[in-house]
Formats: structure tokens, sequence, C-alpha cells
């Protein structure tokens, strides 16, 4: 689900790196080792996600909640690296119901890390039957919405990005409070 959605992130412009947290060497957050005693792979992961102007998180439903790996990884990272950072979110499910729960707990941690969650959201119930066994999306829908999801990512850290959308905010910021007002 997470590469079909890169994959409308990319379609729109997006430069776009998966993140499998497999590939890196993460501990157990425990709040105590001091961030030089980390192994290299958490300080990858966190270079990795510093270096992103949007985020996809994307998750298994277990019991109603997201992947312990996932809440580990974002234990392990701070605000230096998801703080103002556009982030779509994608849950797959097992059951016919899935999903969104561990959307809405992915999206209150997303506001904790000062994160951006977009609205558009998917969650995948019954995912075996809306993926082949190699990713691919069965189901035409499913495929959709996780491609418009990518493309907004795309598009909104584009413009949370650029120099326009910065000098909209500095004259924002500066304007009469109320100007049609008395």
């Amino acid at each position: 689900a997470v590469k079909v959605a890169l994959a409308g992130a990319k379609k729109a412009g997006a430069e776009t790196q998966l993140i499998d947290l497999r590939d890196y060497d993460l501990v157990f957050c425990d709040g105590e080792t001091p961030d030089e005693d980390l192994p290299a792979g958490v300080h990858r992961l966190r270079a990795d996600v510093a270096a992103a102007h949007g985020i996809i998180l994307g998750t298994p439903e277990y019991h109603g909640g997201y992947s312990g790996v996932l809440k580990n990884a974002l234990d392990l990272l701070g605000f230096r690296q998801v703080g103002g950072k556009v982030i779509g979110l994608v849950a797959v499910a097992g059951g016919a119901l899935g999903g969104s729960y561990p959307l809405s707990a992915l999206r209150a941690v997303c506001r904790s890390l000062h994160g951006w969650a977009i609205p558009e959201q998917v969650a995948i119930p019954n995912a075996s039957e809306k993926f082949a066994a190699d990713g691919t999306p069965t189901d035409e829908n499913t495929a959709r919405r996780l491609g418009e999801m990518g493309r907004q990512v795309a598009r909104f850290s584009y413009l949370h990005a650029s120099q326009t959308a910065r000098e909209f905010l500095a004259a924002w910021e500066t304007a009469m409070e109320n100007p049609g007002g008395e």
C-alpha cells in the first residue's frame, strides 16, 4: 500500500524513498539511552526522515492499533525530524472494519511531533482481497485512493516548502486582523 502511495507521489513529481524499518538497526526506545550510544541505524533513520519534505506512514492494524515497530521508530524520532512535515497515513487490516483505529492514533502522534497529517487518509479493510501476492493492487478504487493520497502529500509538501507559500504566510501574519470589519 505504501509503495502504491509513493508511486502517486512520484507521479506528482516528488523524489521518493521507501523506508523499511527492517533495514535499520533500531533499539527499543527506553528514553534513557544517550543519543551518542544509539546504534548507527537510529541516526540513519533520523537523517533519512529529516531530509524528507513529506512522509507517508503505513502500518498494518494489530488489535485495533498500529505496529509496535512503527511506534518504537516514531519514539526514536522527534520534532527535528518530523516537525513541520506533511504526512499521509495508510493502514491495512485483515478484517472488514479494520484500519481506522490505527489512523486515528497515528494522527495524534503526528500532531504530537508537530507534523501536518493531511485530511485524506487511506484505511484498507480486507487487504488480502485487495492486493495480489506481489503487492500489486487488484482493487481499482484502492489503487486510486492510495495514489491520490500520495499525490496530495507531494503537492502539499511542495507548497509548504515553496517560497511563494512563505511570502503568502508572511503577508497573512502581518495583515489587518479583520480587513472587512469596522
